[in-house]
């Protein structure tokens, strides 16, 4: 089974309100749409759920468990008691999900300088507390004594839960802090910070506004889409102008930058110029610029940050049309309905991407400056960081204990109901003797 669809498996009954008030007078870019079916403060689909995410009272004791029914029956009976969205997969899988990402740190920090480890959108704080159990239990008492974790949540609610989370372990509490903002919003970052550190994202991605582009035929340029409202003033739809949006015109730099450094014929471009009036496709491609402008924001402010990021690699049965297409869920008496478009979100539903993870990776090397020292196409003398996408089997495989999610029959839920989950790591290079 799918990892999301597992965890959309149970989403509260509470029925969110319907708004016409998402989309202002003047037509706006699809991601400020996105930011606002999500997140306005009154109309938002996260302001409106009573209870988006959930907080496991006891470890799932997997080894007791005989295989996979036995798994699932016990995972809807959690979720009847608490009666909440859904469960991450830190929470689900603690400690044994946070320890792994702990472990993955330790192997690769210098330990030699104070540790120091922000975690953006960090939930109920379960990742946090995980991962400074782990440090304190298997790291040299100098590196646990001397460690910050910073947590950066937008949530006021979910920072004060996180708060209560960490301070379970008392002498937690002096090295844990939560700074309630938007992450992407280079103001409250303060002065930069020279300093090693590591930024931990863990299904944050999927929920950043994302932005769409749209083309005649596969040869017409790219054109932003934008967002009105009809007459009738109740009902919205699409506008078509040129690309103008400064962050969206770098994202589709990025994405083809491949293509515009291959050495292509211009008998292939002939070609596809021909076939494009023979047969006109309109295109339709979803672009990550709310990714694009955190990673701008936090490499700007800390150079030497290393990345951890996991998130769906792919998403089932998306019915909206584009490359990179969100899902968008919401829940009908009782049950899970996917709209068939994304205007359809009014507040009254969730709207999740999948992560490109090679857009990803261009996109981090984008923002660290390295695309832009090789617009020459020359060698890559002076690599700024070094990345790598590994499955979650294989990242928890290498730096966890998967036998503590085994059950009885050898079935794992972590390493199978999460195909479609990746994790991206990215380092830089000067930090790697």
């Amino acid at each position: 089974m799918l990892a999301r669809t597992l965890l959309f498996l149970h989403t509260s009954k509470g029925k969110a309100l319907f708004s016409t008030h998402i989309v202002p007078d003047k037509p706006i870019l699809v991601r400020d749409f996105i930011h606002s079916a999500l997140y306005h403060p009154t109309h938002g689909y996260f302001s409106q759920s009573p209870a988006s995410v959930g907080v496991l009272h006891k470890t799932i004791s997997f080894k007791n468990l005989q295989g996979r029914k036995a798994y699932m029956k016990y995972l809807d009976n959690v979720y009847k008691q608490n009666d909440i969205a859904w469960f991450t997969p830190v929470e689900l899988f603690k400690p044994w999900y946070a320890h792994g990402i702990a472990e993955s740190i330790m192997r690769t920090a210098n330990l030699s300088v104070p540790l120091k480890i922000y975690e953006i959108g960090g939930g109920s704080g379960t990742c946090a507390k995980g991962i400074l159990d782990y440090i304190m239990l298997n790291a040299p008492t100098r590196v646990y004594n001397n460690m910050t974790y910073i947590s950066v949540e937008i949530s006021p609610s979910l920072a004060e839960i996180q708060r209560q989370t960490v301070g379970e372990v008392r002498t937690h509490l002096s090295k844990f802090r939560v700074e309630c903002r938007d992450a992407a919003d280079r103001s409250g970052w303060g002065d930069v910070d020279q300093q090693p550190c590591w930024v931990i994202m863990l299904e944050v991605l999927d929920n950043l506004p994302h932005d769409l582009i749209y083309s005649e035929n596969q040869v017409s340029p790219w054109m932003e889409v934008w967002v009105g409202k009809k007459h009738d003033r109740e009902t919205h739809s699409e506008l078509f102008k040129p690309l103008q949006d400064s962050l969206i015109t770098r994202c589709v730099e990025i994405m083809d930058w491949e293509k515009d450094h291959s050495n292509q014929s211009g008998s292939v471009s002939m070609a596809r110029s021909i076939w494009s009036k023979v047969f006109p496709k309109p295109r339709r491609c979803w672009l990550p610029t709310g990714c694009l402008r955190l990673l701008e924001v936090l490499h700007g402010v800390l150079p030497k940050m290393s990345l951890i990021a996991s998130d769906f690699s792919y998403l089932p049965d998306v019915r909206i049309p584009g490359e990179r297409a969100p899902l968008v869920s919401t829940k009908k008496n009782g049950s899970s309905l996917d709209y068939g478009s994304y205007l359809d979100a009014k507040g009254d539903a969730d709207i999740f991407f999948p992560t490109d993870f090679w857009l990803l990776e261009r996109i981090d090397h984008y923002c660290s400056g390295q695309l832009k020292m090789h617009k020459d196409n020359s060698s890559k003398q002076g690599k700024k960081r070094r990345t790598i996408t590994l499955d979650t089997s294989s990242f928890m495989e290498e730096f966890g204990l998967p036998t503590k999610t085994r059950t009885k029959d050898g079935y794992n839920p972590l390493l199978d109901d999460f195909k479609n989950t990746k994790f991206y790591l990215s380092v830089p290079t000067h930090n790697i003797k």
